[in-house]
């Protein structure tokens, strides 16, 4: 696929641009906050959900909605984490 990606934007004379996005795409979502995370994942389901989306789009979908998942379970972890030492001092 990202050869296919390569190849097309090659063709454009885009080829570092295009490059560059699809790594870029993945760093950043690394940034996003819980709540920048969710509202995607909201707006994704509302896609899902209407007449409008199309089994090509479907996959697509899936496969972000399963990135932004991780994020938000990293996210949630660390959280948690963070809470259990707080708690632990205040009970040391």
């Amino acid at each position: 696929m990202q050869n296919q990606t390569s190849l097309f934007c090659s063709s454009l004379g885009l080829h570092y641009l295009c490059k560059n996005y699809l790594f870029m795409e993945k760093d950043d979502i690394q940034k996003l906050t819980y709540s920048e995370a969710v509202a995607e994942l909201e707006k994704i389901v509302r896609e899902m959900q209407s007449d409008a989306c199309s089994i090509d789009n479907l996959s697509r979908l899936t496969s972000r909605s399963l990135e932004l998942l991780k994020v938000c379970k990293a996210k949630l972890l660390s959280t948690d984490e963070e809470l259990k030492k707080i708690l632990a001092e205040l009970e040391a």
